[in-house]
């Protein structure tokens, strides 16, 4: 057992700094390729963002391990290098599988209608996600420069600057999730990425139970919420699978001339022949 302990205590580390670019590097190479963001929620960025910005400024008074810092730098980079490539490739809100890139945009089945407060994180276009994320930045950083200098506060502030941000990340699953149930279809969500989710959770669990460094419990504590999410993540993959293999569609049978045939009322290119004018093949008969 303590050969294992040291073992995943290098390696989890490792592991864990990595994680954003083994996490996320398929999904946006799959995103690049198809020319679409259908089924990927963009919460995802979101989420994720905002849990590293808050998570980098709770290092300075909760000073924890330092590999959990650099993975938070390395997170925000490949998470905006994500938002961009899903920004990009966004289908229209009328496009089958457009919703789903639109997080909870157009909900019109009772469980899951909902508006948000001006339209958060859900605008058409691509400013309005960067103006966000520069604002949090700046207020993240004025409020770390007029509160750490009060030695009475600091603690408490660093405190809840840390719960937020671990909160925010505990809840990356749940769009995802969300929009899996709205589509009965995990069509758009790759499997490597929920493989690294479930894998990292695996890891994270256990490095954070035996590791020797100090690890807060408010990582902890959102770590065993978020492996539990992703665990019914991989339970709606087993049940919905990945979307590919559509049932094909079927044609209403006429019969002419003894025989079966498609009708091909309305389909191909619409175009029918004139109302009373015989065909060929009546001409024929």
């Amino acid at each position: 057992m303590r050969w294992l302990r040291a073992f995943t205590g290098y390696l989890a580390p490792i592991f864990l700094i990595l994680s954003p670019v083994l996490s996320y590097s398929d999904q946006a190479l799959s995103m690049h390729r198809t020319r679409s963001s259908a089924g990927f929620s963009l919460d995802i960025p979101l989420i994720m963002l905002v849990a590293s910005m808050f998570r980098i400024f709770y290092y300075p008074g909760a000073r924890f391990d330092t590999a959990l810092l650099v993975q938070s730098f390395l997170m925000i980079i490949v998470q905006l290098v994500l938002l961009k490539i899903a920004l990009d490739n966004r289908p229209p809100p009328s496009t089958k599988g457009g919703d789903a890139a639109v997080p909870f945009a157009g909900a019109q089945d009772g469980t899951w209608e909902m508006q948000r407060p001006y339209n958060f994180w859900q605008w058409r276009s691509p400013k309005p996600y960067w103006q966000f994320l520069l604002y949090l930045f700046i207020g993240l950083t004025m409020c770390e420069l007029i509160i750490a200098p009060m030695r009475s506060i600091y603690p408490a502030y660093s405190l809840l600057v840390g719960y937020i941000g671990l909160s925010v990340e505990a809840t990356l699953p749940l769009p995802q999730m969300i929009a899996n149930a709205r589509s009965r279809s995990c069509k758009g969500f790759r499997f490597s990425v929920l493989a690294s989710w479930l894998l990292g959770d695996a890891m994270k669990m256990f490095w954070f139970f035996t590791s020797a460094t100090e690890i807060p419990w408010a990582f902890k504590l959102c770590g065993i919420f978020q492996a539990g999410c992703d665990a019914f993540l991989g339970v709606q993959y087993l049940m919905y699978g990945s979307g590919e293999n559509m049932a094909p569609k079927s044609y209403p049978m006429a019969s002419w001339g003894g025989s079966m045939r498609p009708m091909a009322s309305g389909l191909g290119n619409d175009k029918g022949t004139p109302t009373g004018r015989r065909t060929p093949v009546e001409k024929g008969i």
